[in-house]
């Protein structure tokens, strides 16, 4: 077993409440064959083989928390229809506890459809994705109950994941209500954001992927991979949004921690695993979730980013949507390279604190 600091105590997060609060999506998987070159234009015909839908978004996020083995609180709303009901029943099969859950009539549940295609002898990949959204945001009387649902579970939960994918859950109520929350409990909160980096400033943390990052500051993307641009980004955010921690996605490129206690050029993380890649979709979930249970259980910034990339690294090997178990995420860190251990010994503190930090304001 690889010697780090985090492996001493760490077996799951069980112990830590978490209330993931934001924008429930369902995906829906539509799996096929190809069988022949279609005759009405140059395409290829595929046999539809099935379908499923699985959690995604804050959905995602939550189912990803309970997994690692935290009791986990879901916050958001889903419309009165057939994606709406098969996505509570998935997650109610999974644990996630669903009590701040809202059903809206005349509300649509976002719907993401990848069709997924291959060879009988082949891993499928996505070959077409459509999106079927909402009108517009809940509305404002679904939108207060959201926010009161967070307010009553002040000094219940540990952490608090905000999982914006921009369907109107993550609304300026939501952020009044982040700010009364921080008056009364010490749990660190997690922005996962996509476009509203500047309504909640001062979380404990932020997890932007790269284009986000990029979209945030008016860069274009790629630019961001240049090491020093990125860092610039990232202490822009920092400087405006007031973060404790900056976490960034970087895809095939790992991930990079700005922030508190951090030297100015961050600190990166390559990709953890050596298999190819299988499916990125909801990576940016798991990510999230495990840093900010990390966070909770009282590692350092280091350290819960170490256990996030590892997560992102297991679920990134599976087709869809997917989780990472406890045992899947102390295989991923045993298996770590001697160099990355060695850059992780300079980084990592040597002794997590207990669990609880949030509740227990130990922190």
């Amino acid at each position: 077993m690889v010697d780090l600091p985090l492996l001493e105590n760490w077996n799951d997060f069980q112990g830590l409440s978490v209330a993931v609060v934001g924008d429930l999506v369902a995906d829906r998987y539509v799996y096929a064959r190809p069988t022949r070159p279609s005759r009405e234009a140059p395409v290829v015909v595929l046999r539809e083989e099935g379908e499923e839908i699985l959690p995604g978004g804050a959905a995602n996020t939550a189912r990803n928390a309970r997994s690692l083995g935290a009791v986990t609180h879901l916050i958001g709303a889903v419309g009165r229809d057939d994606a709406g009901r098969a996505l509570l029943e998935r997650l109610s099969r999974d644990g996630v506890g669903l009590a701040g859950v809202g059903v809206i009539d005349k509300w649509s549940t976002p719907i993401k459809t990848r069709v997924l295609a291959g060879e009988h002898d082949r891993t499928m990949q996505q070959v077409l994705r459509m999106d079927r959204e909402p009108d517009g945001p809940p509305e404002a009387t679904e939108l207060e109950r959201i926010s009161d649902h967070l307010l009553g579970l002040a000094g219940e939960v540990d952490a608090v994941i905000l999982s914006d994918y921009g369907y109107g859950a993550c609304s300026k109520a939501l952020s009044g209500a982040v700010e009364r929350f921080r008056k009364v409990s010490s749990a660190p909160i997690v922005l996962d954001p996509r476009h509203q980096f500047s309504r909640y400033r001062g979380v404990a943390a932020m997890t932007p992927n790269r284009e986000d990052l990029a979209r945030a500051v008016g860069q274009p993307a790629e630019l961001l991979e240049d090491p020093e641009l990125l860092r610039r980004a990232a202490h822009l955010v920092l400087g405006q949004v007031a973060p404790d921690l900056l976490l960034v996605t970087l895809g095939k490129g790992g991930m990079a921690l700005f922030g508190e206690g951090l030297p100015a050029e961050g600190l990166a993380l390559p990709v953890f695993g050596s298999q190819a890649v299988v499916d990125v979709t909801g990576a940016g979930d798991t990510a999230a979730a495990t840093f900010a249970l990390g966070l909770a259980a009282g590692y350092g910034g280091p350290a819960a980013m170490v256990l996030a990339n590892a997560a992102a690294g297991v679920v990134v090997m599976k087709l869809g949507a997917e989780v990472c178990s406890p045992a899947e995420l102390r295989a991923a860190i045993a298996s770590l390279p001697a160099d990355v251990v060695a850059h992780l010994h300079r980084a990592i503190p040597a002794r997590p604190t207990p669990l609880g930090v949030g509740r227990l304001g130990l922190g």
